[in-house]
């Protein structure tokens, strides 16, 4: 089963393009959504968090406000965080690949926000990058409630840069576009992914003029 990552900074289309996959027919696994089960009321993360961030939790399930606030700036507490957070999520990753192994699938995304930042790339049999000219991204972000050009500057700097993103990828899916040609462009690296005569090796170099379409 092949494995493919899929990742993008923030604003720059890749939940657009998760589900675009999953229109596909491609089983999607969505990390933030699982990180999500984490925090709600019950969920495995709850008492850890409160314990290494004690005030971070409200009515019994993870305040996401307060944690950011506490970790946003701070590497050590960052540190720790994932610390936490990352073998609750691979855990639920492996129940992920077995229920889509159990289907027959023959590939999976695993749509992961930091995934080169973690050096999740490694393990991927490529990477898919959704990316966005800048002034739609910036445009896109600051529309959300609650988002400041000061907050978004500060996501950004513990962000891979959108042109290293790129760059490193196998695929890059150009949301910028409209939405019919970015699903085309996953169409197209579906099927590239299947013809083992055109699919890229895990420490292959991008595909020139086939993978990066969205260039």
């Amino acid at each position: 089963m092949l494995v493919l990552g899929l990742t993008g900074s923030i604003g720059m289309g890749k939940s657009t393009t998760a589900a675009m996959f999953r229109e596909a027919g491609i089983p999607v696994y969505d990390a933030d959504a699982a990180v999500a089960d984490l925090y709600v009321q019950g969920g495995a993360a709850v008492g850890p968090l409160e314990a290494a961030f004690p005030g971070v939790t409200k009515d019994g399930a993870v305040d996401r406000e307060a944690l950011r606030t506490r970790v946003l700036g701070d590497d050590a507490a960052m540190a720790k965080l994932n610390s936490i957070v990352h073998p609750l999520v691979g855990a639920d990753r492996g129940h992920f690949f077995r229920a889509a192994e159990a289907a027959g699938a023959d590939m999976v995304v695993l749509d992961i926000p930091l995934l080169y930042e973690t050096g999740g790339d490694a393990n991927m049999d490529a990477v898919v990058v959704a990316s966005a000219p800048a002034d739609q991204q910036r445009e896109r972000v600051l529309a959300r409630p609650g988002m400041t050009p000061e907050r978004l500057d500060a996501i950004l700097s513990r962000q891979t840069p959108d042109a290293e993103k790129r760059a490193r990828a196998h695929f890059v899916v150009d949301t910028g576009r409209g939405l019919e040609p970015a699903r085309a462009q996953v169409a197209e690296i579906i099927a590239t992914m299947r013809d083992p005569q055109k699919r890229p090796t895990r420490q292959q170099a991008p595909l020139e003029g086939q993978a990066k379409r969205g260039d």
